[in-house]
């Protein structure tokens, strides 16, 4: 199963219905979401894991970089 995401205004009459109409298919359900803040942990590896695609990417363009320098 996968998960579409949509935004829209909630005052545009139009969007509404449309939503509506949508949902009355059948086809799709909505789902409440439940945003979670993320864990100490989650922040620390997040971190890490931007640190080493930085360091590869830079590495990786240097050769690039430097014969247009």
């Amino acid at each position: 199963m996968c998960t579409v995401t949509l935004e829209y205004n909630p005052h545009n009459a139009l969007a509404r219905r449309k939503l509506a109409a949508l949902l009355a298919t059948g086809l799709f359900i909505k789902k409440d979401i439940i945003l979670e803040e993320p864990t100490s942990e989650e922040v620390d590896s997040h971190r890490a894991e931007m640190q080493a695609f930085l360091t590869h990417s830079k590495r990786s363009m240097a050769n690039i970089i430097a014969r247009y320098v």
